[in-house]
């Protein structure tokens, strides 16, 4: 009897079966997990990324792009590759997605996370404008155009280099 006057219900048979959980299904989780650390901007790289963005606008993105997850009997593996916002230091984003994937793939599927490879493939330079939440603050911002060629949008500008005399 338990302390609520109950006795506990237990099955006639032992109850059997396989689980299985998927590497999608992981890699749902790590992508979810990796997107909530400060200074991720964006999962995926490139056209890879695009075309995330544009299946996840009409529904039909599984808000994994750009993580991968290899499953086995009771390990899994998983590798992400990120865009970080610029002025994150890169090594703690790194290592902050690598914790919050740990931390959310062994307790969401009680696997035990054997690696998970982070891969920053590309920095995100804001620009014009207010900066991203999460960037760092006080740190340079990054030039609006190159020293020596014209602002974007105007290539009849002169440049910002000063002569020397």
């Amino acid at each position: 009897m338990d302390q609520s006057g109950h006795t506990p219900v237990q099955p006639a048979t032992p109850a059997t079966g396989t689980t299985s959980i998927s590497d999608a299904a992981v890699a749902k989780v790590a992508a979810t997990a990796a997107r909530s650390v400060p200074g991720v901007q964006f999962l995926g790289v490139g056209s890879g990324r695009a075309l995330g963005a544009l299946r996840g606008a009409v529904g039909a993105g599984d808000g994994s792009s750009g993580v991968t997850a290899e499953v086995g009997q009771r390990e899994v593996a998983v590798d992400i590759t990120l865009t970080a916002v610029y002025g994150m230091p890169l090594q703690e984003i790194a290592e902050g997605v690598r914790a919050a994937v740990y931390t959310a793939v062994e307790s969401l599927t009680g696997l035990s996370v054997i690696e998970v490879n982070v891969e920053i493939g590309d920095v995100h330079v804001p620009g014009p404008g207010p900066a991203p939440a999460g960037s760092a603050p006080g740190l340079p911002s990054p030039p609006a155009h190159a020293p020596g060629t014209p602002p974007p949008g105007n290539p009849g500008a002169t440049t910002d280099i000063a002569e020397q005399p």
